[in-house]
């Protein structure tokens, strides 16, 4: 074992790593404090200490730039352990705005009024990229914040840094919006309006309104993933593009969107009725076919661009004038539709995927509200009645 630990408190070792000699002839020591329970535990963070500088990769904390720990940050937990389309955004966030701004400040210089300072430059107009006035919204410097937020304390988990600074600051307040969505009468008319559109628009739609399924997963089904005979369908997979990689797929968004999902028998009698059409356009293509099994598909067979649903759908509700609506517009249209049928809150964070019934409540809360206010008056309708026959 290269160096030595020294103990400098309680549960506090200082690790020592010789360096070799420095330009005035004198032994380089490299020193970093970390917290262990025993000198046991210190020696073996001693040992990871000791291999980082024989490699090279270590630098002293007061050397140590925002933007360094940042490239590690991403290449060490990032990359490893977030979605790549998560990663993404992240490197979109961070190289375009808190990189150009923070990058340069060693890190354990970073103080709570650099921070303020950041955010409010966000605000200031002349920052958006797209060209429109003002500064970026209060949601999206949220983003920003928590991301901030989370790589400091990372920093000070991997004792890089005694504190996060980030904890100190207010991020901006952000009002709660509510989810865009359909009634039930607009439900209709976007129905109507589908029934002049091909079998394949009609069950893009079709799915989503009546499955809740996220614009990816639905993607990314596969017939393969459907029985229509029980009338269900495994949701496997998710379908992602991301610019630069291309297209590919992955595993649902979390634990709980790995499911099953009973389909209601009219969806079951489309599907059967599209799978006829697919297969009849696989046959009369013949070797053109590019083999995908995929339930959208290009023409050739290739599976369909993940962001098709949302462009196509974007045309059709301009097409038919009806109220502006995006494509996951008609994910929060299936909840409503359950929340309205006085569905459980259980099944209905159940069969959208949530992670918890926490997200539903948090997302459809004031839905399930109305639907509570609308028991409680069936209810007394029913005393009512029940009274009137006593």
């Amino acid at each position: 074992m290269a160096g030595w630990v020294e103990k400098r408190g309680e549960n506090k070792w200082r690790l020592n790593v010789p360096g070799g000699t420095g330009p005035d002839g004198k032994r380089k020591v490299f020193r970093k404090n970390v917290e262990a329970p025993s000198k046991r535990e210190a020696e073996k963070l001693l040992d990871l200490f000791a291999a980082e500088v024989l490699r090279g990769q270590y630098v002293e904390p007061s050397k140590l730039t925002f933007g360094q720990f940042v490239k590690r940050w991403l290449r060490d937990y990032a990359e490893p352990n977030l979605a790549p389309k998560t990663v993404h955004r992240y490197r979109q966030m961070l190289e375009t705005r808190i990189l150009p701004a923070m990058g340069h400040l060693k890190i354990e210089q970073i103080k709570p009024l650099h921070l303020m300072e950041f955010y409010k430059n966000l605000q200031e107009d002349g920052i958006r990229e797209d060209g429109k006035p003002g500064g970026l919204s209060e949601r999206t410097i949220l983003h920003h914040h928590r991301l901030i937020s989370a790589i400091l304390q990372d920093a000070v988990e991997w004792q890089v840094i005694p504190s996060n600074p980030a904890s100190r600051v207010k991020p901006p307040r952000v009002k709660k919006k509510q989810a865009a969505c359909y009634d039930e009468e607009q439900i209709a008319a976007m129905l109507a309006a589908l029934e002049k559109e091909d079998l394949k628009h009609r069950v893009l739609v079709y799915l989503a309104v009546f499955t809740g399924l996220r614009r990816g997963e639905i993607m990314g089904i596969e017939w393969k993933h459907i029985n229509l005979e029980t009338g269900t369908l495994e949701v496997r997979q998710a379908a992602q593009y991301i610019p630069g990689q291309g297209q590919f797929t992955k595993g649902p968004k979390n634990e709980m969107s790995v499911r099953t999902l009973t389909l209601p028998a009219f969806l079951v009698d489309m599907l059967k009725r599209y799978k006829k059409h697919w297969l009849e356009h696989r046959i009369k293509l013949g070797d053109l076919w590019q083999g995908s099994d995929r339930l959208f598909t290009t023409w050739d067979g290739r599976p369909g661009h993940p962001e098709w649903p949302s462009q196509w759908f974007s045309k059709f509700i301009k097409k038919h004038n009806l109220p502006p609506l995006n494509f996951h517009g008609l994910r929060h249209v299936n909840a409503t539709l359950m929340i309205n049928q006085g569905l459980p809150v259980k099944v209905i964070s159940a069969r959208l995927g949530h992670s918890n019934v926490g997200t539903t409540m948090d997302i459809y809360g004031h839905l399930l509200k109305s639907a509570d206010r609308e028991a409680a008056v069936r209810l007394e309708q029913v005393f009512q009645k029940i009274k009137g026959q006593a």
